[in-house]
């Protein structure tokens, strides 16, 4: 081999061997993403338990739980937080948040789904039993707009405001059962947990053999002066 190879296949060699690395480590952690995934869905799907009287957030998160009782405080006009959400079947809309009074404590219930123009129907008080999961969702980021409080309109469900605004516990049921009054359920689910391993992967691969392919070329480019 002539000594001005040397270098190009030295890089060449380095380059290609860092890419693959990186490409085999995501799919490791694929494989891991998906084990974690399958967890995340079987727990969500497990059979429901009573609502605990003690609520660890980071044990407790999508513990299925079924509760019975009323659906906003006894009374007219009864309080609610709309959140803008947007659905693929539906498009634009609101999560309907609702204090919960079961077993003698309040909770925060996430009914789920409405259209923007059933913002202003009533939704009274009504008894339900509920099967939903615990949760805390992550919904703000630094591109999330302050809730609009006067207009009624939330743009996150921030749990801790949410209780101090209804009254209740900080603690969030997604409901999965149905619960009537025009409101259609959005249960938790991994649809919205990322997983772009794969994706990841592919681009490394990729990487690697235009790192090749750029090598290759450059030894032959080497090779033509030489000859």
């Amino acid at each position: 081999m002539n000594r001005r190879m040397i270098a190009p296949v030295i890089i060449g060699l380095l380059g290609v061997s860092v890419l693959l690395w990186l490409a085999n480590w995501q799919m490791q952690r694929l494989t891991w993403k998906e084990a974690m995934l399958a967890e995340i869905e079987a727990r969500i799907q497990a059979a429901p338990v009573p609502l605990p009287v003690q609520v660890d957030p980071k044990g407790d998160k999508y513990l299925p739980v079924k509760m019975s009782g009323i659906s906003g405080p006894v009374g007219v006009g009864a309080p609610e937080i709309t959140v803008l959400v947007s659905r693929k079947d539906y498009g634009a809309g609101y999560r309907v948040i609702t204090p919960f009074l079961t077993d003698g404590r309040t909770v925060l219930l996430d009914r789920g789904f409405i259209r923007l123009e059933q913002k202003t129907e009533p939704r009274p008080p009504v008894s339900l039993t509920v099967t939903g999961n615990l949760h805390w969702p992550d919904d703000r980021n630094s591109s999330t707009p302050a809730n609009d409080i006067a207009a009624g309109i939330w743009f996150a469900r921030d749990i801790a405001d949410m209780a101090r605004a209804l009254g209740t516990e900080p603690i969030l049921v997604i409901a999965r059962s149905e619960t009537g009054q025009g409101v259609r359920a959005m249960p938790v689910g991994i649809t919205g947990i990322a997983n772009n391993h794969l994706n990841y992967a592919i681009t490394w691969f990729l990487f690697a053999v235009a790192w090749l392919g750029m090598t290759g070329f450059w030894l032959w480019r080497i090779r033509q002066r030489l000859d």
